[in-house]
């Protein structure tokens, strides 16, 4: 691999990682093993509860990231209906509940259709969303009361998966920027209850789906066995 000259890499975050934290270790891995300080970026974020595919690129790669997180995403992922949390999401405790017992599933059924085409989402207020130059969460942990643009998105599939009440698995295929977070809060909303992620795996960015992706042991592995093959000084093991 020359990394100085760019590497695409596919990982599948670990849950309660943030983007950069998984960023940070590779740079990690990578100047370990090859002693350069290499340039590494992400391709579309992902929240530290949400798991799945991470695109990252190195050195004059990066040149690449914004066309490589322009392609389509995929989701899995799982609603806790008849509640909700402030970040629509379990980083934050339940701060409502609602009924439930009017659900069935074909309103579920309508209500997924509801959300299928081009819509307007109002990003969560606990997101990167830029407001005065700072992020809206940063305003969100003070308590402040921001108000966010609603946004165009395009929701190209979305099917129930599973039903067990009362959660809801859902397969989504949307556009760039599309918060799940904020779709589950609107599908509750629509149900005439609450709604909030309890999980949310990303399976499919553009043609890359979870089979083209390694973990960072795997990772650290190859590159352990790629510089003592290449290096005949006493082989390194990278932490």
């Amino acid at each position: 691999m020359n990394f100085r000259e760019g590497e695409i890499l596919y990982f599948d975050k670990p849950l309660t990682w943030t983007s950069f934290d998984l960023v940070g270790r590779i740079r990690n891995i990578i100047t370990r093993a090859t002693g350069e300080k290499i340039k590494v970026g992400h391709a579309g974020t992902l929240d530290p509860l949400a798991t799945g595919i991470m695109i990252l690129a190195t050195g004059k790669a990066t040149k690449q990231i914004e066309t490589l997180q322009s392609g389509v995403k995929e989701y899995i992922a799982t609603l806790k209906l008849g509640a909700t949390t402030p970040s629509f999401d379990m980083e934050h405790p339940e701060d409502a509940v609602y009924p439930t017992d009017h659900i069935t599933k074909e309103m579920i059924t309508n209500t997924l259709e509801h959300f299928k085409g081009e819509i307007m989402q109002v990003p969560p207020v606990y997101s990167a969303v830029k407001i005065n130059g700072k992020r809206a969460f940063d305003y969100a942990r003070k308590g402040d009361n921001i108000e966010l643009n609603a946004r165009p998105l395009a929701i190209d599939e979305i099917e129930m998966l599973n039903l067990d009440m009362p959660y809801l698995e859902i397969r989504v295929v949307c556009s760039k920027g599309t918060y799940i977070r904020a779709l589950a809060r609107d599908i509750g909303s629509t149900l005439g209850s609450g709604a909030y992620l309890t999980a949310l795996k990303r399976t499919r960015i553009g043609n890359i789906g979870l089979d083209r992706c390694i973990t960072i042991e795997e990772f650290k592995q190859s590159l352990e066995r790629q510089y003592n093959t290449n290096h005949t000084k006493q082989p390194t093991k990278i932490r």
